[in-house]
């Protein structure tokens, strides 16, 4: 019965590109007409348990699956795979996506509820789920120069992964309209690569604060050899924690930190930023979000990879800024670099497999690799972007127009000092 409703599910699914697929028991069948563009991809199912698995939870049975060994791609690799999957079903066309059973949404959406609430202390253990694994795994996937684990910007084509991520660093720093001199505060520093940039290409002084002990050692460790020690400071601190102390601050970042929030957290986190920012403040917030209306994080990332995870809605960001009195004074949208910035991380993984296994096992980076996968099919095909959200609590506090930001973007890379920023 479940082989034959999942089949049903992939003749619909499937249109464009060809998936081939070979039973535990031998029996073959093909979706899909091949077209130029689409993945050819050929699966074996290696136990008569996976079909009910696909048919009661897609992502989550697809995924533990495939971490298991017990979904084998024999042609392709799981990015196309995925991609196969995706691509069939674009968010732009509005077709019927794979959704779990209604008994399992409901167990899903329960589960997300709970998860999602993010007290301080179930903060830090989330944060450690992801981040404190160790930082070998990052090292071998992410850039070396800045270590960014977050959307890097690809203003032109053929760029290096590490040369995309130092133009987001100048991309964000050029939308502060920084001065030599001022405190910023970087929310969720990770390993110190924005705090690290603005310190020794803008001259201000910067506080990183984050939840992982792994990210505050190799941080530490990076602002000594960067030269920039004296001028950024790593702290092991919620942000809450941090906004009760009655600091301020003349710039605050955090890049990639507002999705471990939770949405019941929102209105505090903009609360606590409007606390701690000076007067004529500026903020920037870059997150990763979703087109359309809000919606809740997967059973796969929420159990795997991400707990306590959720992904925003623009509306819904907006609508908690509004409540701490801040004004959204400039909005951008990345609608395709994350994507590539995933792709550089998957090939980076398959480059460094074997130092993968050893550090973890096989059933590791399966998991890993498909949850980049996964992501990068929701960026390329799926319901996601980027926003880069400038905030200021005065309406004087930045100058009329946006042309600032061009300025001191270019000169930010050619690492001048950027106390042109300011009118």
């Amino acid at each position: 019965m479940f082989e034959r409703l999942l089949e049903q599910v992939l003749r619909r699914t499937i249109r464009k590109g060809r998936l081939d697929l070979t039973y535990a028991d031998g029996r073959q069948v093909t979706f899909g007409t091949p077209e130029p563009g689409f993945p050819e991809i050929a699966i074996r199912f290696t136990d008569a348990k996976v079909p009910r698995q696909l048919v009661s939870d897609p992502r989550l049975g697809a995924g533990e699956a495939y971490m298991d060994g017990r979904i084998v791609i024999e042609r392709g690799d799981v990015m196309g795979f995925v991609q196969l999957v995706q691509s069939n079903n674009r968010w732009e066309d509005k077709a019927a996506k794979l959704r779990p059973g209604r008994l399992r949404r409901w167990h899903n959406a329960a589960k997300h509820r709970i998860a999602s609430f993010n007290r301080a202390s179930s903060s830090r253990r989330n944060v450690a789920h992801h981040y404190d694994i160790g930082n070998a795994l990052y090292e071998l996937m992410l850039d070396a120069e800045h270590m960014q684990y977050s959307c890097a910007y690809w203003p032109r084509e053929h760029m290096t992964l590490g040369e995309a991520q130092e133009a987001k660093l100048a991309h964000i720093a050029a939308k502060h309209a920084l001065a030599p001199g001022q405190r910023v505060l970087d929310i969720g520093c990770g390993w110190g690569g924005m705090a690290i940039f603005l310190a020794s290409r803008a001259g201000v002084s910067v506080h990183g604060i984050t939840l992982s002990s792994e990210q505050l050692a190799l941080a530490r460790q990076r602002a000594e050899r960067a030269g920039v020690a004296d001028r950024v400071t790593f702290e092991l601190v919620d942000y809450r924690d941090l906004a009760a102390r009655g600091e301020t601050y003349d710039r605050i970042v955090s890049v990639g930190m507002f999705e471990h929030v939770g949405r019941p957290q929102f209105e505090t986190f903009f609360q606590a930023c409007a606390r701690m920012l000076a007067e004529d403040g500026v903020m920037l917030l870059h997150t990763i979000g979703r087109f359309g209306s809000p919606g809740k994080t997967d059973a796969f990332t929420q159990k795997y990879v991400f707990p306590g995870g959720y992904i925003p809605a623009l509306s819904a960001t907006l609508a908690a800024s509004e409540r701490a009195r801040l004004i959204a004074t400039d909005v951008e949208t990345l609608r395709l670099h994350y994507a590539r910035t995933l792709r550089a991380w998957y090939a980076r993984c398959i480059e460094h497999r074997e130092a993968i296994e050893a550090l973890f096992d096989a059933r590791f980076f399966r998991m890993w690799t498909f949850y980049l996968a996964g992501a990068t099919a929701a960026f390329e095909s799926g319901g996601m972007g980027n926003y880069q959200i400038q905030f200021a609590r005065s309406r004087h506090a930045l100058p009329l127009t946006r042309d600032y930001m061009a300025t001191a973007e270019i000169a930010l890379l050619k690492g001048w000092t950027a106390r042109f920023a300011r009118p």
